[in-house]
């Protein structure tokens, strides 16, 4: 059996809706679906690896060997229904390694790099707040406590490795940086940046604000043109609704204005009005690291098939320790919502520390049993429950529909266990990549030892 059909042999992971599918019905649907992906045993091709209408021969002996000798990306895994049950099922987009003769030089934004983490790069003039952002959204420092930090006189650099999904390095760069310094190579460090923050005090006047925000990007862009360039017009809980809304738009326009005056109107900026002292800064980072989640076109058709069959209004998958959310469904997030599911994590961390460690203070208090359910006074129910070590899944639903708590706990085991495959694609693939970029790196050294000894 090749390693192909045994991977496609595993144990069906779906999301039921209805009566479960009987042991004969099941069958046929598998063996229809592997017959459609594999093809027949019989190949129609003859070698030329493609049908009659010019399309990719689907044989099994064809497709194995395109998995073999060229880089392959199956989509969509495994779907089928009938009138009471949907199956459906995904398989990740698994791009082979494709080996060639020539080394392959490693960028720093590629996503199997297991060298050098994305980086996010946390820019602005001093004072501005960069050091509290990092403090309050990766290390749970209080708001209040942030008025005793000391300004960031060097560039420091913090590593987030929370799960599979959160994981970058977060470098803050103190405010009086001079990118004419011939000492600062800034072509090395936006090389391998995949965000690039830039912070802007809403409450200061921000015209030199501006000017070093053009000036960064402009540099950043000339060497690296896949960073997504965020703007956080910070400190704006000091100001009022009118007030954020003119600052924001007068920002956005000076900004944007003097990019088309220098030729780069290609540049995207995103901006966002955050504070430390609620959850809008959570939010801001969410959408920030979403963009350097290669997974999340994935997570998010994941999400959107288990609220569809389960009666959930809205879902969120956060990563409990920052309360960053890293994926959610297709509807669009309401601020509120966010807020009661920040407000929701703190409350169970905060109870599970005090009654979940086991006897003798074993154990830990977040773990795969862990769940909770809170019901509001508007017949809301929030429904929490662990997916992975680092990863948490809230939903929102009505009382109505939290009665079949038993169809919502059987489409969110099929949810998580697809969770867990992801990793392990992931790491699978990662743990490949090293291998063949070890491979790579052994025939160069054995390459320049023969030619340093014919020279």
């Amino acid at each position: 059996m090749s390693p192909l059909q045994a991977h496609l042999d595993d144990a069906a992971v779906g999301f039921c809706t209805g009566p479960r599918l009987t042991s004969a019905m099941a069958s046929t649907m598998n063996l229809h679906w592997k017959q459609t992906l594999l093809g027949t045993q019989t190949c129609l091709c003859s070698g030329s690896h493609e049908s009659a209408r010019g399309r990719p021969c689907r044989c099994r002996s064809c497709w194995e060997s395109k998995l073999a000798s060229d880089v392959a990306a199956t989509s969509l895994r495994r779907w089928a229904y009938s009138s009471s049950c949907f199956w459906a099922h995904l398989l990740l987009p698994m791009p082979l390694l494709q080996l060639s003769s020539s080394p392959r030089v490693m960028h720093f934004s590629d996503d199997y790099c297991t060298d050098v983490k994305p980086r996010i790069l946390l820019m602005g003039l001093r004072r501005s707040g960069k050091s509290s952002i990092q403090k309050v959204v990766f290390h749970k420092m209080s708001p209040n406590e942030t008025l005793f930090l000391e300004s960031t006189n060097k560039i420091c650099r913090d590593d987030i490795a929370n799960s599979s999904f959160v994981n970058f390095q977060i470098w803050d760069f103190p405010g009086q940086i001079d990118f004419f310094d011939p000492t600062f190579d800034y072509e090395m460090i936006f090389r391998g940046t995949g965000a690039l923050i830039f912070v802007i005090d809403a409450q200061d006047d921000y015209m030199e604000a501006l000017a070093r925000l053009h000036l960064t990007v402009s540099r950043a862009f000339k060497v690296n043109k896949e960073i997504n360039f965020e703007v956080f017009i910070h400190k704006v809980d000091g100001l009022s609704d009118d007030h954020k809304i003119e600052t924001q738009r007068d920002i956005h326009q000076r900004a944007n204005d003097d990019l088309a005056d220098a030729g780069l109107e290609k540049i995207h900026l995103s901006f966002y009005l955050t504070s430390i002292y609620d959850h809008s800064i959570f939010e801001a980072f969410s959408k920030v690291v979403q963009k350097l989640i290669p997974q999340l076109p994935t997570l998010e058709n994941l999400l959107n098939i288990f609220i569809s069959n389960s009666g959930i209004e809205k879902a969120f998958l956060f990563d409990v320790v920052s309360k960053i959310y890293i994926a959610t469904d297709s509807i669009p997030v309401d601020m509120q919502t966010y807020e009661l599911c920040c407000d929701m994590i703190d409350v169970v961390f905060d109870i599970s520390c005090i009654y979940g460690l086991r006897e003798f203070g074993g154990g830990s208090t977040y773990d795969k049993e862990s769940v909770a359910i809170i019901k509001l006074n508007n017949t809301t129910v929030l429904y929490l429950k662990e997916v992975t070590k680092f990863l948490g899944l809230v939903c929102f639903l009505r009382e109505e529909s939290f009665e079949r708590k038993g169809l919502i706990d059987y489409n969110f085991h099929c949810f998580r266990k697809a969770i867990h495959e992801i990793f392990e694609v992931r790491t699978t693939m990662l743990r490949c990549h090293k291998q063949y970029r070890g491979l790579q790196r052994s025939k160069l050294g054995t390459a320049n030892g023969i030619l340093g000894l014919h020279s």
